[in-house]
């Protein structure tokens, strides 16, 4: 354990995300992963369906995927986020295939979108912290071709991002301004976190 974590136990991890690990691990923050199993799509369904703004469906997925971990973890503090991706009005969710994706990196081409991450830590049954941070970032304009050559090179990996690209990645070649923090635009509003986790006594202040 890092002599920052003052609790015995490790904080757990309900995503199975890389970039969030990698996050928690240069902070030092020790974790263990138990992912959330839910239907993300079945969650959000009725929050899209009655207009619901795109910081409300990933802050309602967030706290489920806390909610659903800490249900069998009790006594542990569970940290559940997500991220959703909005062009205007329209919410984007991971593609499903590279089509899906090159679809997707068409619209978003010359255009701004915004990333909005939310996070949930919740003990038992409880939520004890939530926020959610929001980056903005203006892709440069895409043709075709490289639009296709990106995806050769980047591979199926784009399909693990809702904005089809890792940014600390080949991703990086996709924008022409970025206004945010770099750990919300990879999916976790690092600095509240920590400032939570200092003022509950889970880090050293």
């Amino acid at each position: 354990m890092t002599r920052l974590w003052l609790r015995k136990a490790p904080l757990v991890l309900a995503s199975k995300s890389q970039a969030r690990r990698a996050l928690l691990a240069g902070a030092g923050v020790p974790f263990e992963i138990i992912a959330a199993e839910i239907d993300e799509r079945a969650v959000e369904a009725p929050l899209r369906a009655a207009g619901a703004s795109a910081e409300a469906v990933a802050a309602h997925l967030a706290e489920a995927k806390a909610l659903a971990v800490a249900k069998s973890q009790p006594d542990r503090l569970v940290l559940g986020a997500d991220q959703v991706l909005a062009l205007g009005n329209e919410i984007f969710t991971k593609p499903k295939d590279l089509a899906a994706a090159q679809a997707q990196l068409a619209k978003l081409s010359g255009r701004t979108h915004a990333l909005h991450s939310a996070l949930c830590v919740a003990r038992g049954e409880k939520v004890l912290f939530e926020t959610v941070a929001t980056a903005r970032l203006t892709c440069r304009v895409l043709s075709a071709d490289f639009i296709a050559r990106y995806l050769s090179a980047a591979g199926p990996a784009v399909l693990g991002s809702v904005g089809a690209y890792q940014l600390e990645g080949l991703g990086v070649h996709l924008f022409g301004k970025i206004e945010g923090d770099h750990a919300t635009i990879l999916g976790l509003p690092l600095l509240p976190l920590l400032a939570f986790l200092r003022q509950e006594g889970s880090l050293a202040g």
